[in-house]
């Protein structure tokens, strides 16, 4: 068994928990996510299973988008609600301060990472050094967040809703705390849903109980699904046949331009084999991984 499975994962589970009832469904050990979320938030989970999770990672570079709903005025130690607070403060904004809030964070920015988060320091997850009480230095990322469309807003409360899309690695979390600082009264995530990531959406996904050992297979996507994004190159058979074998296949002997650097969706006609890599250097194809490999007649 193999394939894309498209989860909207529930609130109060983890991930983890998510991925572990897949594989229990499925019978299989093969299954991986591309993409964790927290405990609090649900939507969007791709679940690979079998040979195809070896694409996990190419999924991970994905665009992704959320909505998520704000608390002005507390500040807790995990960025969101189901932590300790920190801080309160009585908000004092309206709805033009804020939108002029949220256009600050848009664009290219440097982002500092949670605390309680799964990012590892000398291969220890910060949570778990959170949880000790350690403090240590988190290192800044560049993120992109291409846009920020407020939805809902609250003066009663000064909780606001927000449409978010953005690059990997973003946090929704810190972005939360960063626009509740520059309103000068602390800010909190009190819920969140991924709407998108990948190119999937939630009208594509299934909830998790609705999945069972009887009826997985037939949720089961084909996992080229997952990839889309890279560039096919169409190859003959006997180059799938070479391929398939762990042979490269040169830049002079394929029918079409190569972008040098790129990883490929490799295919002959229909048949996804797998992920080649354009080796600029050697001028020729390298097998990333190997999905649907051609067998020999």
């Amino acid at each position: 068994m193999q394939g894309l499975l498209l989860i909207n994962k529930p609130k109060d589970i983890t991930s983890f928990k998510a991925v572990a009832a897949i594989r229990k469904k499925a019978n299989t050990k093969k299954v991986g996510h591309t993409g964790t979320l927290d405990p609090l938030a649900t939507g969007v989970l791709p679940v690979l299973v079998g040979k195809a999770t070896s694409l996990c990672d190419y999924l991970l570079t994905a665009d992704k988008s959320y909505i998520a709903t704000v608390k002005a005025g507390i500040s807790t130690d995990t960025l969101d609600i189901t932590g300790e607070i920190l801080d309160e403060k009585t908000p004092d904004f309206d709805q033009a301060q804020l939108l002029c809030a949220l256009k600050n964070f848009t664009g290219e920015q440097l982002q500092t990472p949670p605390m309680y988060s799964a990012i590892k320091k000398d291969g220890v997850p910060l949570y778990k050094l959170a949880r000790k009480g350690q403090e240590i230095e988190v290192e800044q990322r560049k993120i992109t967040v291409h846009s920020i469309t407020l939805l809902e807003f609250s003066k009663d409360d000064y909780t606001f809703k927000i449409d978010v899309s953005c690059s990997k690695g973003t946090y929704i979390r810190s972005l939360c705390r960063d626009i509740g600082e520059f309103l000068g009264c602390g800010a909190t995530l009190t819920d969140l849903i991924r709407t998108k990531t990948g190119g999937f959406t939630l009208e594509n996904c299934v909830d998790l109980d609705t999945v069972s050992e009887e009826n997985v297979s037939s949720y089961l996507l084909s996992e080229e699904l997952a990839v889309m994004h890279l560039p096919e190159l169409q190859i003959s058979f006997n180059q799938a046949k070479r391929f398939s074998n762990g042979g490269k296949l040169s830049f002079d002997r394929l029918n079409c331009e190569i972008a040098e650097d790129l990883c490929y969706r490799v295919k002959y006609k229909d048949n996804f084999i797998g992920i080649g890599f354009a080796d600029k250097e050697n001028r020729e194809i390298r097998i990333k991984c190997l999905i649907n490999p051609i067998k020999e007649d």
